[in-house]
């Protein structure tokens, strides 16, 4: 997959730590955060090409989302989620994330959306 510069953000530790070990095997360079308000200053430092947002255990909103893409707007956002719906999301859900992906994870699944965004986006934008 090239050099697609994977970032994971969850608040659960663990699973968080299991994604990474995961992109890892795959030789998918990532990065863990465990807190939104690690976010912004590792976006200024790091050419983030895929962002992995759990909605289950972040307070993320339209706005959040709507931010970063203006401000990233290369930046392609994937998010986990145990429910199928999330109420207050339609905004960021049609406009803002890339894909949506059902927990518990598919890993087959997650490797083809990042070799999908591979294929379509520039490696090196930021």
């Amino acid at each position: 997959m090239g050099m697609l510069r994977v970032t994971v953000i969850d608040a659960d530790v663990q699973y968080c730590r299991e994604l990474c070990s995961l992109l890892e095997e795959a030789d998918v360079p990532v990065a863990p955060l465990y807190s939104l308000e690690d976010l912004p200053e590792h976006l200024k430092k790091e050419q983030v090409a895929v962002l992995i947002v759990d909605l289950d255990n972040l307070p993320v909103n339209n706005n959040f989302f709507r931010s970063l893409k203006k401000q990233y707007p290369y930046l392609n956002i994937l998010c986990l989620s145990s429910r199928t719906y999330h109420p207050g999301l339609e905004e960021a859900m049609g406009s803002h994330i890339y894909a949506s992906l059902a927990k518990p994870l598919n890993s087959e699944e997650l490797l083809y959306w990042l070799k999908t965004i591979s294929e379509i986006e520039p490696v090196d934008s930021t």
